[in-house]
């Protein structure tokens, strides 16, 4: 992993630079907003600092990855070397920042863990967890469990209390390499863990504007996820907050309470707003509203197991994607069962390229599914709600945030 520090004017320009020496797949880590030094100061406006962060396989040439006691690699200890070009290069990481990003998480996982040492484990611990207890029954002499142990333990069962899935679980701590190291800090594996998972949510585009013609954003997915309020937020965000001239359609027209929650919100915002019944009239209006930036389409929610919907819904996409430059959102419900999600995304795979969108946080404790599905279809998730008041409960994804509450106890979640 790289860790690299960025200073610009403005958070974009700092961001763009982190990208254009990074790579589109940096992950933003931290921003805020640092004093020039000395007289200068006076006459000068503050700047922005950005650190991004980079997976290895990612990596540009020009690293130099230091060793952590034991031969393990830190993340604190990574130190960029620049050829002297881009915004602030050469910086190295620095761990401050990094325990400022954690939070409270690091004192709360420590204070559970000291819970754990003065209690009897409870039962029901499954995967790797269970599997080094039983070594410890069986060679009690033999096997001396360090402290580091037991705190890689309780990251992993945590994961686990959040429905994280266990072969990612496993993922997260396999690296983390602590056999025979009692020196190893506590918080440097909680880092190593904690950065690690935010690498692997990665950043979503979200929507980008169209060159020239207006963007065609089309919303899919099972009924009952709240796809039509999801629009109806993110619509009013762009009408109302940016100013943009915007367009709602619906296909879904199997349900006339669908067709009448869009229509009402379009007039509320003011907005044109049409119901297409082919793909035909999906032609039509785009080619009526050219001159917009954006038009929201929302498509007819079912059962991923309606073969026919499912086509309709495949060949009014096709036509869109004919018609203008198309982005594709698949909306899904935190709440829905992993192995029924499994089967959700497999469905919707097969007719295009999406990002995510997860709804109803508000109605779960348990943010590990966001992962899993993260790391099952390596498709980025772009935007979140958490509530149905219109046009707010609707943000972008935060790794940071999520990493916090998938790493926090179920108390804490509560």
């Amino acid at each position: 992993m790289i860790i690299k520090k960025f200073v610009a004017k403005t958070e974009e320009a700092a961001v763009e630079a982190a990208r254009k020496e990074l790579g589109n797949n940096v992950v933003i880590m931290n921003v805020k907003a640092v004093k020039r030094r000395g007289l200068a100061a006076l006459f000068m406006a503050k700047q922005t600092e950005v650190t991004a962060a980079l997976e290895e396989n990612d990596a540009v040439r020009g690293v130099r990855r230091e060793q952590r006691p034991g031969g393990n690699t830190s993340v604190n200890s990574m130190q960029q070397y620049g050829d002297g070009g881009g915004i602030n290069s050469g910086i190295t990481e620095d761990r401050i920042s990094i325990e400022k990003r954690l939070d409270s998480l690091q004192s709360l996982l420590m204070s559970r863990f000291q819970e754990s040492e003065t209690q009897p484990e409870e039962t029901g611990e499954t995967g790797e967890a269970l599997h080094l207890q039983e070594e410890e029954e069986e060679n009690p002499e033999e096997q001396e469990v360090t402290e580091q142990q037991r705190f890689v333990r309780l990251l992993y069962n945590t994961m686990l209390e959040s429905e994280v899935d266990e072969k990612y679980a496993n993922q997260m701590v396999n690296d983390v390499d602590v056999t025979g190291q009692s020196n190893l800090p506590i918080d440097y594996i909680l880092e190593n863990v904690y950065q690690k998972m935010i690498l692997k949510f990665g950043r979503a585009e979200g929507i980008t504007p169209a060159e020239g013609a207006p963007r065609l954003v089309l919303f899919m997915g099972p009924t009952g996820v709240g796809k039509t309020t999801t629009i109806a937020k993110i619509a009013s965000s762009y009408a109302v907050e940016e100013k943009k001239k915007v367009a709602l359609l619906t296909a879904d027209t199997y349900r006339i309470a669908a067709v009448e929650q869009l229509r009402t919100y379009a007039n509320i915002l003011e907005v044109p707003f049409r119901v297409i019944y082919s793909e035909e009239e999906a032609r039509e209006a785009v080619e009526e509203f050219d001159g917009y930036d954006y038009v929201f389409v929302d498509t007819a929610g079912h059962s991923h197991q309606n073969e026919e919907q499912l086509g309709h819904t495949k060949a009014l996409l096709e036509a869109l994607q004919e018609a203008g430059e198309c982005q594709i959102f698949l909306v899904l419900s935190a709440t829905t069962k992993y192995r029924d999600l499994l089967k959700i995304v497999a469905t919707y795979d097969g007719i295009a390229d999406f990002q995510l969108i997860f709804t109803k946080l508000d109605e779960t404790t348990a943010m590990g599914n966001l992962l899993n599905l993260k790391l099952y279809t390596g498709t980025p998730i772009a935007f979140v709600t958490n509530g149905q008041n219109v046009p707010n409960d609707i943000e972008h994804f935060n790794a940071q945030k999520t990493v916090k509450q998938i790493l926090s106890t179920r108390h804490e979640r509560n």
